[in-house]
């Protein structure tokens, strides 16, 4: 069941549209708002990476949503570390990810400059979407995101503009905050027990925002409930994936951060919780937010 749960939070205002986000943004009240709501992470141990079975059936799941056997043929999974356990201290998690309104605060504060990108500077760096029709309505224009957008993840931050987010927050907050490790990322993602998705161990489109039954769009945070992970936390797969503070280890990775979860455009397969990219540190792209975590 899909609703809009900034809005019934009462963070928004149940109902009603959410408004510009104007100077100091009330001393900065969403951003303050999200971190009330983090999500404690026990320690303890739980199961990461993958299966060769896992992989495999991953493999057969994009093909059979796309009709091609792309991911496969550029072995997209095969980077995945082996399943075995991890222990991990307790940890804090953002309930969803970082919004374009909570974003805004830190924009009002002077801390960033508001999200933007040219045609050159997105044909740039080599992605497939197309600027006018998949990129330019994510551009934020006069120094605010578009007001439709407020509740969605915020996109076109680099890894450095998110760390300085979470930096930031923890500086109100009077607590570190921080980026989640790829480690603790999948954690939350999955539980101590090891499921590939946050809800289970199969591709159900229904329960998150992807190509295969999306609006090929981003949509309000914790809009997919249903595909909350045992722990609670959602958006771990689907709407936009996240840069996380771990650099990749990859041999042919070398100046990369992890970025993990899935986008509104990946199809199933991508978005397990064993399931990682690496991208430059200061790539913007329409694909990828973040959210925030402290402890460990």
């Amino acid at each position: 069941m899909k609703r809009r749960w900034l809005a019934c939070l009462g963070v928004l205002g149940c109902g009603s549209a959410p408004h510009a986000i104007h100077p100091q943004a009330a001393n900065a009240q969403l951003s303050l708002a999200a971190d009330d709501r983090m999500i404690t992470i026990p320690a303890g141990k739980y199961i990461a990476g993958s299966t060769p079975e896992e992989r495999g059936a991953s493999y057969d799941d994009h093909l059979s949503a796309t009709s091609s056997d792309l991911a496969r043929e550029r072995k997209w999974f095969e980077h995945e570390e082996a399943r075995h356990q991890v222990t991990l201290p307790a940890f804090r998690i953002d309930l969803m990810p970082v919004t374009q309104g909570q974003y805004a605060e830190f924009v009002t504060a002077g801390k960033a400059a508001a999200p933007m990108i040219d045609e050159p500077g997105w044909k740039a760096q080599g992605f497939p979407q197309d600027f006018a029709t998949e990129v330019v309505r994510y551009v934020w224009k006069a120094g605010s995101p578009p007001d439709e957008r407020l509740d969605h993840p915020v996109v076109l931050v680099s890894w450095d503009d998110a760390n300085r987010y979470c930096t930031w927050r923890g500086e109100l907050r009077g607590e570190p905050r921080r980026l989640p490790t790829s480690a603790e990322f999948e954690k939350a993602a999955r539980g101590d027990s090891g499921v590939v998705y946050p809800w289970g161990n199969t591709f159900e489109p229904q329960r998150l925002n992807s190509a295969d039954a999306g609006p090929k769009d981003t949509v309000p945070v914790g809009t997919f409930t249903t595909g909350a992970s045992p722990y609670g936390v959602l958006d771990m797969a689907g709407n936009v994936l996240q840069w996380t503070a771990t650099a990749s280890a990859t041999a042919g990775e070398s100046n990369t951060m992890l970025v993990k979860g899935s986008g509104w455009d990946d199809h199933a397969g991508v978005g397990r919780a064993a399931s990682a990219i690496a991208h430059k540190p200061g790539v913007r792209h329409v694909l990828i937010g973040f959210r925030c975590a402290s402890g460990g």
